[in-house]
């Protein structure tokens, strides 16, 4: 049997990621799972169609950035963030390519509260309480790995089609 070079085994992991046989690939059962709670949103309650909508949009932002830190490519932020969020994140990925480090999020469900929606429609705040796996790689070597619970503002704003994140900020507890 003839032994592959490694390089070979490399380019090989490169072209089965671009063409979306990696688990982090847009599979339908890779969707984050993400629980609304609306009962206290304020001034205004939510719609039914516009609370579906707010999951599935804030369930593939996730989708979409931790394919961006997992891949290095700020350019799959795009569909899903906006304004403050999308700069920063393309910053961390550009420093991550940099530094030759990459980030992988292993992603076990966000149980989020909204807590207001405005009276025009155009903002929709909302606490998130995130259960991930954080992996740090140094070129294909993990260097860190962790699961934690992480606490996060956000603030949601509609597009043309969808909803985006505007921004998503870290904060020690509720």
């Amino acid at each position: 049997m003839r032994k592959i070079s490694p390089r070979l085994c490399v380019l090989l992991a490169l072209a089965a990621g671009a063409f979306g046989f990696l688990p982090m690939a847009h599979a339908a059962d890779a969707l984050p799972q993400v629980r609304l709670n609306a009962d206290k949103i304020a001034p205004r309650p939510i719609e039914e169609l516009t609370g579906n909508n707010i999951v599935r949009d804030y369930s593939l932002a996730w989708q979409s950035l931790a394919e961006a830190m997992d891949q290095n490519r700020a350019e799959l932020l795009d569909a899903y963030f906006t304004g403050f969020a999308k700069d920063r994140f393309s910053s961390t990925v550009a420093d991550q390519k940099k530094n030759g480090l990459r980030t992988r999020y292993i992603d076990h469900g966000h149980n989020v509260q909204a807590f207001f929606y405005s009276p025009n429609g155009d903002a929709m705040q909302l606490r998130d309480t995130a259960q991930l796996e954080i992996q740090l790689f140094d070129g294909s070597k993990m260097i860190r790995q962790e699961n934690v619970t992480l606490h996060y503002l956000v603030i949601m704003t509609p597009g043309a089609d969808r909803w985006e994140v505007r921004s998503l900020e870290a904060v020690p507890n509720f």
